[in-house]
């Protein structure tokens, strides 16, 4: 689906775009004032709305954007290319959980060793 999609938007890159469950549960004030609580959400999927997955599909002339070994990829390329409208996002709805922390490796970790990684779709053949 991924490819698909960047092949047919003819771009030099194309980011997997996701919608991170929230770590948090968010409270929503009747105005910045008040203290009374108009509505709780408990770990809202849309929190931060949609961030980079840290999934790519390039074209070799992304090479013309990246400097050197010591070019973070998240600054001036993915800047320069979203400036001249060579970047398209694939929203993806399916599974996604980050690997930032401790304690994301060892849910993952979890999820793989119980055998319910959602991520593993492909079958033992």
């Amino acid at each position: 689906d991924t490819i698909a999609f960047h092949n047919t938007h003819k771009k030099l890159a194309t980011v997997v775009a996701v919608q991170p469950q929230g770590r948090f549960g968010v409270l929503n004030f009747d105005d910045s004032q008040s203290t009374h609580v108009s509505t709780f959400e408990e770990k809202p999927s849309n929190q931060m709305g949609w961030i980079n997955g840290g999934f790519f599909v390039l074209e070799p002339g992304i090479m013309d954007y990246i400097e050197s070994d010591e070019t973070t990829w998240e600054k001036q390329p993915l800047i320069e290319l979203a400036k001249k409208n060579e970047l398209v996002a694939y929203q993806h709805g399916g599974y996604w959980q980050p690997c930032d922390t401790l304690r994301d490796k060892r849910d993952l970790e979890k999820l793989w060793q119980t055998g319910k990684a959602p991520w593993a779709i492909w079958s033992a053949s």
